[in-house]
């Protein structure tokens, strides 16, 4: 591992992502899955559903 471009370290070390995963811990799944789905719309746009995306490769071997 090239050591200049990144750096290890331990995540035990840093109290504030302890602190959101106690937080989180201490939430239902479903209040999980809601927030997830606020943080989505706020970044998507309120759609009710995921963009759907369709990509159509030709074969170019006949």
């Amino acid at each position: 591992m090239n050591r200049g471009i990144a750096s290890l370290h331990r995540l035990d070390g840093f109290s504030e992502i302890k602190e959101n995963l106690q937080y989180w811990l201490t939430k239902t799944p479903q209040e999980r899955l809601e927030v997830v789905d606020y943080l989505r719309s706020q970044v998507n746009g309120n759609t009710e559903r995921l963009q759907r995306v369709v990509k159509v490769i030709h074969n170019a071997i006949k």
